[in-house]
């Protein structure tokens, strides 16, 4: 397995590097969304939309477009084609969240989603972005930590691992940076969150550890960001999140092979959940074995959710 999945990282490295001439030719921004919530009963984030496919669209610009990584797109639609998606297609786009669990309510960064989310408890608003994260032997790393370095414009001091591969010892500021304009490293060692110059590779497993940005978000989050703000990064493939009165669960897969039984897994995080008396274990398991990352109601005693019908008619 680990073989396979070297093999893959390997091959959208490879692909990185040959995408059609259109790909990323659009020059994309983005603005501060600040989302309300309260950790008691409104955890559930933005709302779904639908999109209808344009010429000369990938499913790469399609969730960059609306503030996604690209396995937000993959995980719903594994058979559609990446870079020729069909024109014309209305498509369902997962651009509603589930808070994950936190502590400090600061930044919180789920691995198995590959996103982040970006607390303020002065008005109880979050933003969120999509990141890349580490490939198998180069994970990223786990537990609390705080930022503890921030600068612009970074140099890339290469670590003497890749030397070699790169036939350099440092790299200057500019668009060949594999940094970006921006880094905020915490106190794990040599780990950071910064830009990139490969946007392709937010939403996938490319980093030697760091966590990636999407240039447009990165130059937003970085001057809102304080020096020893708490960083959480978890490992939660499952979560639990309430709006209005209703129950949502939020599945994604392992993606570094760490849960031996994903279903036994989900029964006890199921069990572990103080409102799971209120749970459809049905339409729990229904949404446990998509796990295609879309926020899924799973209230008992629903009178109408077409929750489930939407996102399985994606499949």
């Amino acid at each position: 397995m680990r073989s396979k999945k070297f093999a893959w990282a390997l091959f959208i490295v490879v692909l990185g590097l040959q995408l059609p001439s259109f790909a990323f030719a659009e020059d994309f921004t983005a603005s501060v969304h600040k989302y309300p919530y309260r950790a008691q009963d409104q955890t559930v984030i933005g709302s779904p939309t639908w999109y209808t496919i344009q010429p000369k669209d990938t499913l790469l610009d399609i969730a960059r477009r609306n503030g996604l990584g690209f396995n937000s797109v993959r995980l719903l639609y594994p058979k559609m084609d990446a870079w020729l998606p069909p024109k014309g297609k209305r498509i369902f786009v997962p651009t509603f969240f589930v808070l994950p669990p936190s502590k400090y309510y600061q930044i919180v960064i789920n691995i198995p989603e590959m996103r982040l989310y970006y607390f303020n408890q002065a008005d109880s608003t979050v933003q969120t972005y999509p990141i890349g994260i580490g490939v198998e032997g180069w994970e990223c790393p786990i537990g609390d930590f705080y930022v503890n370095y921030k600068t612009a414009h970074p140099t890339w001091y290469v670590p003497a691992s890749l030397q070699p591969k790169y036939g350099i010892k440092s790299m200057p500021p500019g668009p060949d940076n594999p940094l970006g304009d921006f880094i905020m490293k915490f106190s794990a060692g040599d780990y950071g969150l910064h830009g990139t110059s490969m946007p392709w590779g937010v939403g996938r497993l490319v980093s030697h550890g760091c966590i990636r940005l999407y240039p447009e978000n990165i130059s937003i989050l970085y001057p809102q960001v304080p020096m020893k703000t708490r960083i959480e990064l978890i490992y939660e493939p499952i979560k639990f999140g309430r709006r209005n009165g209703r129950i949502f669960v939020q599945s994604f897969p392992d993606v570094y092979n760490k849960i031996q039984n994903y279903a036994q897994y989900a029964l006890d995080k199921l069990a572990q959940c103080p409102f799971a008396k209120d749970v459809d274990q049905r339409k729990f398991m229904v949404a446990i074995s998509l796990q295609n990352g879309v926020p899924t109601d799973v209230t008992k005693d629903q009178i109408k959710d077409d929750s489930l019908k939407m996102v399985e008619i994606t499949q």
